[in-house]
């Protein structure tokens, strides 16, 4: 049996919050579940208008689609919001540069299957936490060619210049990810405000203490308000064979 946990929280500094959640735990379309992290971006409320717009989208096209593989029914999905986001903007001078992260993940028996643009994170969390999906991010890029190294990667300032994003260009590439999961791994999908103030390994020290599925999830949260809640933090956890492994 699946479960999950999700939450949004607007942080300590941002007026607004552009992240947008989504989770179902039951069937939309031919996908058995569905869950989605997304980080709007614009300005005065272009963000959480994309942000909520492209989530809205995805979720009525897998709904709709016809297709059996997770990966064409998740990329059409993510062309189509691509698509009406950059159409909105053109018709709105106010929605004009707005655009939106988003990584999707469905759980198809033991198997994860995950889409993502931008660099909202998926995170596959046990004894040890591997970060699965790779950031469309200018540093992460500078950061594979060799240019400067992961620890100085976590503070630099060009951090927030991402390379891929839902709505910046007329045609969107997205990454397609799929893994077998093990009994005791935890899904996390999170935006960056979570990541850029709550390191991996503290990431994973909370969500494997004792204590409900809710409060590992709240004290994520908590946590990154401790460090500076520096922008809008949001996190759905799953863990997708919690009837194999039980916590305290």
């Amino acid at each position: 049996m699946l479960r999950s946990y999700a939450i949004t929280d607007i942080g300590r500094k941002r007026k607004l919050n552009q992240d947008f959640i989504y989770l179902s735990e039951t069937p939309i379309g031919n996908l058995p579940n569905v869950f989605i992290v997304a980080d709007g971006m614009g300005g005065h409320n272009a963000g959480d208008y994309a942000s909520r717009y492209a989530v809205e989208t995805v979720v009525e096209e897998i709904g709709n689609s016809f297709e059996k593989s997770p990966v064409r029914i998740l990329g059409r999905a993510i062309e189509k919001a691509n698509a009406l986001i950059r159409q909105r903007a053109r018709e709105e001078a106010a929605y004009n540069g707005m655009g939106t992260t988003m990584v999707i993940a469905t759980c198809i028996g033991r198997y994860l299957e995950v889409a993502n643009v931008g660099d909202s994170r998926l995170y596959v969390v046990g004894d040890q936490i591997r970060q699965i999906t790779v950031d469309h991010s200018l540093v992460e890029e500078m950061v594979r060619m060799g240019g400067i190294d992961k620890a100085s990667a976590r503070n630099h300032p060009d951090k927030n210049i991402i390379t891929r994003a839902i709505g910046a260009q007329d045609n969107i590439e997205a990454d397609f990810f799929d893994l077998e999961l093990h009994t005791g791994d935890m899904v996390l999908l999170c935006s960056d405000g979570l990541t850029n103030m709550v390191d991996d390994e503290m990431i994973r020290q909370i969500l494997t203490c004792r204590g409900s599925l809710k409060d590992r999830v709240e004290e994520l949260v908590r946590t990154a308000n401790q460090n500076g809640g520096k922008d809008n933090i949001s996190a759905i956890v799953i863990e997708p064979l919690a009837d194999e492994v039980e916590h305290d």
